[in-house]
């Protein structure tokens, strides 16, 4: 019988052992047969597979385990069924056994009792890469700096820019800011053009401390409505009113949910044409090794890109996909082992899953609603909430992983 410390740690080693245990926990119970032969579903529907127990070693007649030789999720799926059901003369008893990872809460604990005192802190540090422009006449201006921080501050908690003005004046008895800005010049600064560049590069700088953790990336993208609507249907069809909304696509670290890039665009824009920036300049501050994205990426420009950076792309492929390669000999090669290999590439893929946590995770604390209502400071607004969230998973792994964050050095 597993121990349960066994079954905690054994899935992170192997993801095909992780996914043996979902097919158990979806109801796939395997049919004994004869001979040490057990029949088990196929996690796609479509027919069984036979697993055969000779002595120690098992066989499979999955293309996973004939074509790669190791112990495929089947193997794994019949192997967990058997340690934790045993047919008794009082039955068949059952002993349960956890199928995810204990939460490291000490750690958790840690940054969450933490967050808003270190969050002002790696603030501070990280504007000190902004550039001061100079100024030679006239009437002296704020600090672009300290500006930056009172509103990133102010998005960060949800406060309006009033009410968030006795958080600024907390930062300057704390030295952290030189001087309390009014509470109209957040809102000045959210409109101002020349902003944008600026947080997108922060919010790259803010990644850089995991860049020795994280080597596998995924793409997404997600719609924040804004506090306007649109009057286009409301005249032309006479449909109930409905908000605009801008779109967020984001590339983020598969192990931590770090937000590596992101470009804002209008709610109507395509993903694909975004993916191939993304992924070029995340590979400026990391070593790439995966990318996975759903089929909205699905193009042989996407797969060159992945691998011009030198990693490997796991992206899906259209019903209409052929294996043409149209002066893309790897867009052939990618199409074949997607055919052939489906659950190894699916193994892989299913880590695209942790761009949707990423996107979830910044809802959840930060809201899907922008407040501004011009175009420029919708999307400044909407990088200082992700580039507050960036700083919250930093503060994380300071505890989980014993990080120390230093964008001076880092840039």
């Amino acid at each position: 019988m597993i121990s349960m410390i066994e079954a905690i740690n054994l899935p992170a080693e192997n993801p095909r052992v992780m996914r043996g245990y979902a097919l158990i926990a979806q109801g796939n119970k395997p049919i004994p047969l004869a001979d040490g032969k057990y029949e088990i579903p196929s996690q796609s529907g479509n027919g069984n597979y036979t697993v055969t127990k000779k002595g120690d070693k098992w066989d499979c007649g999955c293309p996973d385990h004939f074509y790669h030789g190791v112990e495929c999720k089947h193997i794994h799926a019949v192997r967990y069924y058997l340690q934790v059901e045993k047919e008794t003369a009082k039955g068949t008893e059952t002993t349960k056994i956890p199928l995810t990872h204990s939460q490291a809460w000490t750690a958790y604990n840690e940054a969450q009792t933490n967050e808003v005192r270190l969050f002002d802190e790696l603030l501070k540090d990280l504007v000190q890469n902004i550039e001061e422009p100079n100024q030679h006449m006239g009437r002296p201006r704020l600090s672009l700096r300290e500006t930056a921080f009172c509103s990133i501050q102010k998005v960060y908690s949800q406060l309006s820019s009033r009410r968030a003005r006795s958080l600024f004046k907390n930062a300057e008895e704390r030295e952290q800011i030189n001087h309390t800005p009014h509470f109209n010049a957040i809102s000045k600064m959210l409109l101002r053009e020349e902003m944008t560049p600026i947080l997108q590069d922060l919010i790259r700088l803010s990644a850089i401390p995991l860049a020795g953790i994280e080597t596998d990336f995924a793409v997404d993208s997600t719609g924040f409505t804004c506090s306007g609507f649109g009057a286009y249907c409301i005249e032309k069809h006479n449909n109930k009113r409905h908000h605009n909304w801008v779109k967020a696509h984001i590339c983020s670290g598969v192990k931590t949910n770090i937000v590596t890039d992101v470009v804002i665009t209008d709610g109507n824009s395509a993903d694909s044409p975004q993916f191939d920036g993304l992924i070029r300049r995340t590979s400026m501050g990391f070593d790439i090794n995966e990318v996975s994205a759903d089929k909205a990426y699905s193009s042989r420009a996407n797969y060159n890109t992945v691998e011009e950076v030198g990693g490997q792309a796991y992206i899906p492929f259209r019903k209409n996909a052929t294996a043409r390669s149209k002066s893309s000999p790897l867009w052939k090669k990618a199409y074949h082992h997607f055919q052939l290999y489906r659950d190894e590439f699916d193994t892989h893929y299913h880590k695209r899953s942790n761009a949707e946590s990423t996107i979830g995770a910044i809802k959840k604390k930060f809201g899907e609603t922008l407040k501004s209502k011009k175009w420029i400071a919708q999307k400044n607004e909407l990088l200082c909430k992700i580039l507050a969230y960036n700083i919250t998973v930093l503060i994380h792994e300071m505890f989980e992983s014993g990080i120390t964050p230093d964008f001076l050095t880092s840039k």
